[in-house]
């Protein structure tokens, strides 16, 4: 298992069970995380100059905003191009994993996380792999 240790994490979730989930089982492998519930201050928090290793975009947020709205304003700003963002959603992977690929997000991981392949994932997407994940089994 690739490791995240020292490892920057911003995360764009407006489920708080979720949030846990992702402390737990990344915070677990050493990785700093740092969570944005609406998406409403995630520019500001990217700007607050951490060298952040990922983003981990939800595509459904309450509030009107949602995780292509999102990528589409971090993307517009060249300094944050190099930064790897990743769609963890419960949307139809179906229709969204097509849409984000297009987009040009680094990956997709299906709701609910498996939490056995969750952190591994991330690491491997923080290493330059992408990672399109339908919930359905992955070799490791």
């Amino acid at each position: 298992m690739m490791t995240l240790k020292g490892k920057n994490i911003l995360v764009v979730e407006d489920d708080m069970l979720n949030r846990v989930v992702y402390q737990i089982t990344l915070g677990v492998q050493g990785a700093f995380l740092d969570f944005d519930r609406w998406g409403r201050e995630t520019l500001e928090r990217l700007k607050k100059g951490k060298n952040w290793d990922i983003i981990i975009l939800d595509l459904m947020l309450r509030n009107g905003m949602s995780g292509y709205d999102i990528f589409q304003k971090i993307r517009a700003l060249p300094e944050y191009n190099d930064i790897p963002i990743v769609a963890v959603s419960a949307s139809e992977p179906s229709v969204a994993m097509p849409r984000v690929r297009d987009l040009g997000f680094n990956g997709f991981i299906s709701k609910p996380i498996d939490e056995g392949q969750f952190a591994n994932q991330i690491a491997r997407i923080i290493a330059g792999e992408q990672i399109w994940y339908d919930g359905t089994i992955m070799p490791h």
